[in-house]
């Protein structure tokens, strides 16, 4: 049997790396909720917010091509695998290399989006009336900037993530939520919603800086200075961009999906766009606090595997199996809360000012839609990475290729002409966008672990291991439901004095608690190995107190 390198062997430190990915993600969602409370409380699902937030939509799909989903492809095997040869000063010139490749690509590209606005704004939202069409445009010229500020924060992310340094690259975040939070508490009261949207629109170029601001002084004591150059001659440097552009295209069309169905959804009736990107900012935060943890925390650790072929086969095989455990884990319990308490959910976070109770049964059915998929496109991201250390982006391109087919043909059948076919009122077709990119996303996981079970062997979930999670998630849904309709309500009633805005938050205390101590006690009692991790996690300051 191979000999597995103990620093390759999936046990604490890799742990330890995932759990301050998590915790760095973690406030960083949390305060884009809180953003997101306050810009409900503000807009609602109005015409404004659509403007917003398909705006905000047109500048983030080059942030999310050339960011960090590319950088991670492309540069973070290269850079890891020089820090772990003790290469530094070959790093640092790759380093420096692609950062500056990085800055004249996206300078070009921005000056392209700020001159263009007006064309990119028409090819992704053309169902948008003249008006609200006009002012996307305007937010969509003063984000593009700002956004080029982010594409370089996802490369300090690049150089802080192989050195280790996972909780600030991660947590950086908090800054532009909470800039963009300042905004709107500062001119919220006084500005109309048009003009406060452009308001806000600079509060975002503010965060961008002030994002950037806080890592680069760790990003360049950590290279010992930054040696800017647009020389490609170095093999690192060539390895590099030649694995960019498979990867920005497989990032690309996995964008053009989420842009797909913003295009789709600016065809339906209004509020369907922000209720859209409302659901979207939930369902993708299990995603990227539990997926892009273990994915972050795992790919430097493949990228820095020696070894023969079947050796290093082996170390992927089982940090993949291992980290995808830890994924199910988390994500499961998130995917059934979604489904059966998702209104408890909604409303905690957006039932405020404009944001009514209607709206927030609208977002959950678009919530419960995105379900179908949550696991496979969680569980994706794994398997993509362990391609990526492989030096293999072409894979994952294909298969995005077919997932981004199906979402287009399913997303327009399920949200235009069946809505139409069944008598379904015509907004709720944005909840057929979510399920028909659920069934692409399990297309295309089944297709990523089939072609890398070929080359490194057996990989996956075993089916008692997941049939006793989703056992356990749904019995403690089911326990939580009960909370919520018998007892909650009631609960409230002798409350009566708290403020509107603080009863939602309390009803998801007092249901949300109960779900997560069932499962976790639940998942415990039946012996999986992550339960009692997490629970030895917990107990372990306590013994040591003692």
């Amino acid at each position: 049997m191979t000999q597995i390198p103990e620093s390759h062997e999936p046990g604490v430190a890799s742990r330890r790396y995932a759990f301050l990915v998590a915790a760095g993600i973690f406030l960083s969602r949390v305060s884009g909720l809180v953003r997101d409370r306050v810009f409900a409380h503000y807009f609602g699902l109005s015409a404004t917010a659509d403007a917003f937030k398909a705006a905000l939509r047109i500048p983030n799909f080059l942030q999310n091509l050339f960011g960090e989903g590319v950088l991670s492809a492309s540069f973070i095997p290269v850079y890891a695998s020089l820090l772990a040869r003790d290469d530094d000063e070959e790093a640092r010139r790759t380093a420096g290399a692609v950062a500056s490749l990085l800055v004249l690509a996206t300078s070009i590209l921005v000056l392209i989006g700020v001159l263009g606005a007006p064309w990119l704004t028409y090819a992704l939202a053309a169902g948008f009336s003249p008006e609200k069409r006009e002012l996307t445009v305007r937010i969509v010229r003063i984000l593009f900037p700002g956004v080029g500020l982010l594409v370089f924060s996802a490369w300090c992310l690049g150089v802080l993530n192989s050195h280790r340094r996972f909780f600030l690259s991660y947590s950086a975040g908090v800054i532009w939520n909470a800039a963009m939070i300042a905004a709107m508490l500062g001119w919220g009261r006084h500005s109309a919603q048009d003009r406060l949207a452009i308001i806000l629109a600079w509060g975002s170029v503010v965060g961008s800086t002030l994002q950037v601001g806080v890592q680069l002084p760790v990003v360049l004591r950590l290279l010992g200075g930054l040696r800017l150059s647009l020389s490609r001659q170095t093999e690192n440097v060539k390895t590099v961009v030649v694995n960019f552009f498979p990867v920005f295209f497989s990032r690309g069309v996995v964008q053009i999906s989420a842009y797909v169905d913003g295009f789709i959804a600016s065809w339906l009736p209004t509020a369907a766009v922000s209720a859209l990107a409302s659901a979207q900012l939930l369902y993708t935060l299990p995603v990227s606090l539990f997926g892009m943890s273990v994915s972050a925390a795992e790919l430097p650790q493949m990228s820095g595997a020696v070894g023969s072929e079947s050796q290093v086969g082996e170390v992927l095989r089982i940090r993949l199996n291992a980290g995808l455990r830890q994924i199910a884990f988390l994500v499961v319990p998130s995917a059934a809360a979604f489904l059966i308490l998702g209104d408890v959910i909604v409303g905690a976070i957006y039932l405020t000012g404009r944001f009514t109770q209607g709206d927030v049964i609208y977002v959950w059915g678009i919530l419960a839609g995105a379900t179908v998929g949550l696991l496979a496109s969680t569980l994706g991201r794994l398997y993509s990475s362990t391609y990526y250390a492989l030096r293999d982006p072409r894979t994952p391109l294909r298969f995005a290729i077919v997932r981004v087919a199906l979402t287009s043909i399913l997303g327009y059948l399920c949200a235009l002409p069946l809505p139409r076919m069944l008598g379904i009122e015509p907004r709720w077709g944005v909840a057929g966008l979510t399920i028909s990119a659920g069934i692409a996303s399990w297309v295309e996981f089944h297709l990523l672990r089939r072609t890398l079970n070929r080359r490194i062997g057996r990989t996956g979930l075993p089916a008692d291991f997941l049939a006793k999670l989703w056992a356990t998630a749904l019995v403690a849904a089911a326990a939580g439901w009960a909370i919520h309709r018998y007892w909650g309500n009631r609960i409230l009633a002798y409350l009566y004095f708290l403020p509107a805005w603080l009863r939602p938050i309390l009803l998801a205390v007092l249901v949300l608690g109960p779900y997560g101590i069932i499962y976790f006690a639940g998942t415990w009692a039946l012996g999986l190995a992550e339960a009692r991790a997490l629970f030895s996690r917990f107990l372990r300051p306590t013994r040591a107190a003692n």
